[in-house]
């Protein structure tokens, strides 16, 4: 049976979907985009702090179900202009150990939800 994961301190979602699935010991997330889920506006003041706020969103839905970054296996990203990467994967990084980081892609898209300039998803296991 799968366990629908929510939290107030992460965005509602914006369509018919919720922030994570856990089935068993496996988490899978809905992506997240820089909402500000106090205020329900977007982060866009620069591609550092909206990936801050997408990561910090996603902090949150993990420690819903009990996890950390430290749990997550696989994380997709999606961004807007590969000419982001760089500054993107600075402020991602910063919430992964080198020796324990997850698999990861990352992959320009035309378009985000909200016009947004990065998405990211993961997958964790406890």
């Amino acid at each position: 049976m799968k366990e629908i994961i929510t939290t107030t301190k992460a965005p509602e979602p914006i369509g018919p979907y919720n922030q994570a699935i856990l089935k068993g010991n496996t988490l899978y997330t809905s992506g997240q985009i820089a909402i500000d889920p106090t205020s329900g506006e977007l982060v866009l003041s620069s591609i550092e702090e909206e990936t801050k706020q997408v990561m910090e969103n996603m902090r949150e839905v993990l420690a819903a179900a009990g996890m950390t970054f430290e749990d997550v296996v696989k994380t997709s990203i999606f961004i807007s202009d590969m000419n982001n990467f760089s500054k993107i994967n600075l402020v991602y990084g910063e919430y992964f150990s080198d020796n324990t980081a997850p698999a990861r892609e990352t992959v320009e898209v035309a378009n985000l939800p909200k016009f947004v300039n990065v998405e990211i998803s993961m997958i964790a296991i406890k």
